[in-house]
């Protein structure tokens, strides 16, 4: 256990140090970004004027212990391109995120499994090589297309769903009316998540049943006639969920990055689309902690994974005590 706190707290320290220097390796300046219209007529000393209110004139090694000291301090200071609070934008931003997300992840996985499932009892049928087939064209259209063809059939042409955003901003739903607006909008931009990441939990869950099927003790609980249901229930099921277990959770640790793309599309007001902007304002401090935040809860999600797997699997406790 102590040896995997120490793994974590040295990938968390690498983090936190990458962060601070991927923002300033980039090309560009942030002095646009802060001066706006006006950078083309400010003088020499305005520019430095500027830096210095930012702390951008200083050698690099005092910027980042300033970091460090903000930081630890939970004093994020202000974006340079939105002019509010970093610590309040994020905060604003990373719940429609984990909404989206882990949306995605609850239902790409139950749906995935219970697919792969069905697909490893009827391996021999046409049903279970067309659920394999179909799985696989879906989940390899780019998910930019997909979402895409979801906006344009269920979007434009049948006006079912909105096009963007998270909420109508100028619905003034309240109660079960605001749940159900937030839902609709949800729709789409996890419909297209589902839709292009639940292969990977159905090959898992495949694989994994077809594994079980194959044991000596399939065979011998079918020749005691014990039930099909039941032998499903408790003997495959039950030892397909160790694998799909870990994939849930290795995912749950991408949750946030795998957004991005997907937030973009549909201009969901997410993590993901705060990072986008960051980048592209050269926004320093804003970049820093946006990625700063979703490394820290990958990290998080992974050391739950490495905690949680010992107790779902017997198997991986006596590893680990044995290490």
């Amino acid at each position: 256990m102590k040896q995997k706190l120490t793994h974590y707290l040295i990938l968390l320290a690498m983090v936190i140090v990458v962060n601070f220097f991927l923002p300033r390796w980039m090309p560009g300046s942030p002095v646009r970004t802060i001066a706006g219209e006006d950078v083309g007529s400010l003088t020499a000393e305005e520019r430095m004027g500027i830096l210095e209110a930012y702390d951008l004139d200083k050698p690099l090694y005092q910027q980042f212990l300033l970091y460090l000291r903000d930081l630890f301090t939970l004093n994020w200071g202000n974006s340079y391109s939105k002019r509010q609070p970093i610590f309040s934008l994020i905060g604003s931003r990373i719940g429609w995120t984990v909404l989206l997300a882990g949306g995605n992840l609850l239902i790409s996985s139950v749906v995935g499994s219970l697919l792969g499932v069905y697909a490893a009892f009827r391996r021999r049928s046409k049903g279970g090589a067309a659920a394999l087939v179909a799985s696989a064209a879906v989940t390899s259209l780019p998910p930019f297309w997909v979402a895409m063809i979801l906006l344009s059939v269920f979007g434009v042409r049948l006006g079912w769903f909105p096009l963007y955003g998270a909420y109508s901003m100028w619905g003034g739903y309240t109660g079960l009316a605001a749940v159900l607006d937030v839902l609709r909008h949800l729709v789409l931009p996890l419909a297209t998540m589902v839709l292009t990441s639940f292969m990977m939990f159905f090959t898992t869950a495949r694989y994994g049943a077809l594994q079980v099927l194959g044991e000596d003790y399939i065979r011998m609980a079918r020749m005691r006639g014990i039930p099909e249901k039941r032998i499903t229930r408790s003997y495959v099921l039950r030892n397909t969920f160790i694998p799909v277990f870990t994939m849930v959770m290795m995912d749950a640790g991408y949750l946030l990055s795998g957004s991005v793309l997907i937030e973009t599309v549909f201009s969901y007001p997410g993590l993901g689309t705060l990072m986008q902007e960051a980048v592209e304002a050269r926004d320093y401090p804003l970049i820093q902690y946006t990625f700063l935040v979703s490394s820290v809860l990958t990290i998080a999600a992974l050391l739950a994974a490495d905690l949680l797997h010992g107790r779902v699997d017997p198997r991986m406790k006596e590893v680990a005590e044995l290490e």
